[in-house]
């Protein structure tokens, strides 16, 4: 799955390969283990 990370005012958005707002995360570490939790 593609993803992208952007950085906003301190968190890190995920969005979808669409474009879309998938969730958000305090650190980039964070949103990683979130997106392996979701492929698993």
């Amino acid at each position: 799955m593609e993803f992208e990370l952007r950085y906003v005012f301190g968190h890190v958005e995920v969005y979808d390969a669409a474009g879309r707002f998938r969730f958000s995360a305090d650190s980039e570490r964070e949103a990683l283990a979130e997106l392996e939790e979701d492929a698993a």
